[in-house]
C-alpha cells in the first residue's frame, strides 16, 4: 500500500499556512514527509517517507483539529496523463494495486479555483459510470454498517487526479469540505452566512435545539450593520448589539434587540449571558485578549469570534493568539476549549468556538 500523500484541501492563497500546520503536526505525531505546494491551488500534499504514512497520519490526528484543511484524504501518488477515453479503469487499477478497502461513497471534487471549477460539469457526468463500475468490481457498497471509508476522486485537471480516501468519521461531511448556503435576503450583509456557517461547524445537530434555543441571551461585539444579529435574531434569542455604527432598522424593529452605542473592548454585560459573538477588525492578538476577559470573568456560556490575520505568517499569529486566550484563562484557574477552522465564507480570517470546561 501506498498511500503515503496526505491531500488536504485548503482556501487559495493559504498553501504555506496549510503546509505550516500540517508539518508541525505530522513532526508531533512522529509521522514524517514534505510537502508539496503551488500557490493559489487550493491543495497542499503532504508526502510521508512511510508506506502507508498518510492513513496512519490520519489516525493520530483529528480533523476538527486543523485549522486550515477544509478536506482531506489519504492518497496515492496522482494518476498522471490517464485516458479521457478510460479513466474508469486507470482508476481502478490503481485501487486494486494499492488494496483499497470497499467504500460506502465516492466523491468527485475539484480545487477551489475558477481553472478547477470548469471541471464541474465533467465530474457530474462521469461520476454515475464511475460508481457503476466500483459496485461491479466491490469497491463500493450500499451496506449502512459498512459507510464508513468514503472514496476521494480530486481531479486537478480531466487527465490528472488523485485517489485517495477518509474516514467519515474523521473528515468533513461535506463535499470539497465546502458548505454551500443561501444568503438570506433579509439579512443586513453577507457576513451572516459566517456565523450560519460556524454554527453547522461546531455545533453538533443533534446539540442545537439547546445550544442555540430559542429565548437565550446573546451579544454581539461589533454588530453593525448586523449580520451576525440576525443569525441571532432569526434564531428567536434577545441580542445585544454593540457597536458605536448603525443597525439595520428591521432588526430593531423586531424588539430582540438592544442597540448599546459603545466600544465593543470596555463593554460589561450586566449579567452572564448564553452567547457572545464578535467579528471585529482588529489585530488578533487584541481579539485574543478580549475574547479571553469575557471567558474568565464568565460573562458568557459560549463563544464565536473571528481572528483577522496578518498577510504573511498567517498560521503563527493563529497559533499566537489561541495560545494567548489559553494562557489567560489557565493564569486565572480558567479551562477553556477552543476549536478553530478557516471557514469558506471566510476571507482573510480564522473562526473560533470557546466555551469553559
Amino acid at each position: 500500500m501506498s498511500r503515503n500523500h496526505l491531500l488536504l484541501y485548503c482556501r487559495p492563497g493559504f498553501e504555506s499556512d496549510m503546509a505550516g500546520e500540517i508539518q508541525d503536526k505530522a513532526a508531533v505525531a512522529g509521522i514524517y514527509g514534505y510537502v508539496k505546494t503551488k500557490k493559489d491551488s487550493g491543495y497542499v500534499v503532504y508526502i510521508t517517507q512511510e508506506p502507508d504514512g498518510a492513513w496512519k497520519l490520519m489516525g493520530n490526528l483529528r480533523f476538527d483539529d486543523l485549522v486550515f484543511a477544509r478536506q482531506w484524504c489519504a492518497a496515492v501518488p496522482m494518476l498522471e496523463n490517464i485516458s479521457q477515453t478510460d479513466r474508469v479503469s486507470a482508476i481502478l487499477e490503481a485501487l486494486n494495486e494499492h488494496d483499497f478497502p470497499c467504500c460506502g461513497d465516492v466523491v468527485l471534487e475539484t480545487a477551489d479555483t475558477n481553472e478547477a471549477k470548469e471541471l464541474s460539469g465533467f465530474c457530474k457526468k462521469f461520476v454515475n459510470p464511475l460508481r457503476q463500475s466500483l459496485r461491479k468490481a466491490d469497491k463500493l457498497t450500499s451496506k449502512p454498517n459498512e459507510k464508513i471509508s468514503r472514496l476521494h476522486c480530486f481531479f486537478l485537471d480531466s487527465t490528472n487526479v488523485y485517489v485517495g480516501i477518509t474516514d467519515t468519521r474523521n473528515s468533513s461531511p461535506w463535499s470539497g469540505g465546502i458548505l454551500r448556503l443561501k444568503f438570506p435576503k433579509a439579512a443586513p450583509s453577507r457576513s451572516t452566512l459566517k456565523l450560519e456557517e460556524a454554527f453547522h461547524t461546531f455545533i453538533p445537530a443533534d446539540d442545537r435545539d439547546t445550544r442555540l434555543a430559542p429565548g437565550m441571551k446573546s451579544v454581539d461585539l461589533g454588530a453593525a450593520p448586523g449580520g451576525w444579529t440576525w443569525q441571532l435574531v432569526n434564531r428567536s434569542m434577545m441580542v445585544i448589539a454593540v457597536d458605536n455604527g448603525p443597525m439595520q432598522q428591521e432588526l430593531l424593529d423586531t424588539a430582540q434587540v438592544d442597540h448599546r452605542e459603545e466600544d465593543a473592548f470596555t463593554f460589561q454585560p450586566p449579567k452572564q449571558v448564553d452567547w457572545m459573538v464578535c467579528d471585529i477588525v482588529d489585530k488578533p492578538s487584541r481579539s485574543a485578549e478580549l475574547m479571553a476577559r469575557w471567558l474568565v470573568n464568565g460573562w458568557c456560556r459560549e463563544t464565536i469570534f473571528n481572528l483577522k490575520l496578518p498577510m504573511k505568517q498567517r498560521w503563527q499569529a493563529v497559533q499566537s493568539a489561541l495560545q494567548m486566550v489559553e494562557d489567560i484563562c489557565a493564569g486565572q484557574g480558567v479551562q477553556v476549549e477552543l476549536r478553530c477552522k478557516q471557514l469558506f465564507h471566510d476571507r482573510e480570517e480564522v473562526t473560533v468556538h470557546g466555551i469553559s470546561v
